[in-house]
């Protein structure tokens, strides 16, 4: 299991690499590296700290999710747990999706708390994180159709009509599966047991657990959402820190243009950063490359005479470099550290 992580892990790194070659070579790796070289160093410092804000942000939204659910955590231990959130996304393929069973392990380990519980926190707030980002984009959409005519621009055209079915089909999805929670769960129940058992008589050292056990932890997953779902001042206040983490990145993005000497207007960030998330879920470690190729699409593709794609690639490397590698380093560390400390409690 841990062996077809890995190889999966290092071929997504592989395929991220591919694509950045390509990129960096459609853009020009000399007019790259001169706009980097040129950039702003205090400009590029406050990227890094607006990073931190959003890190920040969606720690303390993780945090009060995990308070709705009865588990603490203090506010340095939220900023780190979700540090290495972040960084058990960056390394493994599909994102959120590849990163949330890891980081619902840290989080059981931090807080001392069911790994349901840790698992059925990190995915709300992957799924509360999600409200404001195509909120926001909506508001950046509206700046788009008052000043570009769509018909001329086709890549703006399809990104456009994305948001607007995100805009409606995931909330339409999420309902349709709130209001269906016990047939989804009965259905989960009878395909998830059968195949833990199994892969479970393949692991050496590993218990096979018995059905009713797999059935209790499913059933406290699914209570735990329930219990997320149903608070409202626990909702609004993680919403509310999400928007602001949404919006330090943006402000990430505005800083990076503005550290390599050209500016955009801040509305352009409310819709390309939102979009150029949705590249997280490709088999890519974090998007590393797909996001990166989205967003210069989408930035070389608006109404900006003065953004080339040279221009676009270095203000993306600089974003993408902050809000990439800052907790991917920071959560390497934290992860690495807890790995050792619950060894070592083993021990």
């Amino acid at each position: 299991m841990a062996g077809g992580r890995i190889r999966a892990t290092i071929l997504g790194f592989a395929a991220a690499l591919v694509v950045f070659a390509v990129l960096f070579s459609l853009a020009g790796v000399d007019d790259l590296v001169s706009q980097l070289t040129n950039a702003d160093l205090r400009l590029v410092a406050l990227v890094f700290l607006v990073t931190l804000g959003w890190l920040a942000a969606w720690g303390f939204s993780l945090r009060t999710v995990l308070d709705v659910l009865g588990v603490s955590l203090s506010v340095p231990q939220a900023f780190l747990v979700f540090t290495g959130a972040m960084f058990a996304n960056n390394v493994t393929p599909f994102g959120q999706a590849g990163g949330e069973p890891i980081t619902a392990l840290l989080i059981s380990r931090v807080a001392d708390t069911e790994y349901e519980k840790g698992l059925a926190a990190i995915a709300s707030v992957d799924t509360l994180n999600f409200v404001p980002s195509i909120t926001i984009a909506v508001i950046g959409v509206g700046y788009y159709v008052t000043e570009v005519t769509l018909g001329t621009n086709r890549r703006l055209e399809l990104a456009l009509v994305a948001v607007a079915i995100l805009a409606v089909g995931v909330p339409t999805l999420v309902y349709l599966g709130w209001q269906r929670r016990y047939r989804l769960e009965s259905k989960v129940v009878g395909v998830v047991t059968p195949l833990i058992r199994r892969v479970a008589t393949h692991l050496p050292r590993v218990p096979v657990p018995t059905a009713g056990g797999i059935e209790r932890r499913i059933n406290g997953f699914f209570r735990a959402i329930e219990r997320v779902a149903t608070n409202p001042r626990g909702l609004a206040l993680a919403l509310g820190l999400s928007a602001i983490g949404w919006f330090c990145q943006m402000l990430g993005l505005w800083l990076a243009f503005r550290a390599i000497g050209t500016p955009i207007p801040l509305s352009v960030a409310l819709f390309v950063v939102p979009i150029g998330a949705i590249a997280g879920v490709t088999p890519l470690p974090g998007g590393a490359g797909g996001i990166e190729s989205v967003l210069v699409v989408l930035l070389v593709a608006a109404p900006l005479p003065s953004v080339t794609e040279p221009i676009a690639l270095a203000a993306v490397v600089v974003f993408r470099g902050a809000v990439y590698w800052t907790p991917t380093v920071l959560g390497g560390l934290v992860t690495g550290v807890v790995g050792l400390r619950s060894r070592r409690s083993r021990t």
